[in-house]
């Protein structure tokens, strides 16, 4: 593990890598998604332990979203979001897909109708009233 002062590591497994880059919460958890086939290094699926450096383009599906990115810098240790944004730079189109599905979802959310779950007192009587069971 590369210590404050010294320089960053040359090559660093990949999971390590997507966990210090904030893409997982967890080492666990990045090294599963390498495993299952989630990530891909140049275009290839790989293992958790491969050696990433910079210049390497990743494909990272995390649930709907697709994230390609291409690799800046590395960092063994987990920092602040505001640096673990600059390990990496995402692709344009990536980005605009991303934000197209968010406004997606935004506007299914805003269509559907305020106040699901269980019927109150009110409504259960109305029910009742229109179906004539009551």
């Amino acid at each position: 593990m590369a210590e404050s002062g010294s320089p960053p590591p040359e090559r660093l497994r990949v999971d390590k890598w997507l966990w210090a880059a904030r893409f997982f919460k967890t080492r666990a958890l990045a090294a599963e998604a390498v495993q299952g086939g989630k990530v891909h290094v140049n275009g290839a699926r790989v293992k958790a332990s491969r050696p990433l450096k910079p210049g390497d383009r990743l494909r990272i599906h995390k649930g709907d979203l697709l994230f390609e990115i291409e690799v800046l810098r590395l960092a063994a240790r987990r920092g602040p979001a505001s640096v673990a944004a600059t390990l990496y730079a995402e692709d344009p189109a990536s980005l605009a897909a991303r934000e197209a599905r968010r406004e997606e979802r935004r506007l299914q959310a805003a269509a559907q109708p305020q106040g699901g779950g269980r019927p109150d007192k009110k409504a259960r009587r109305q029910w009742r009233r229109v179906t004539g069971r009551g």
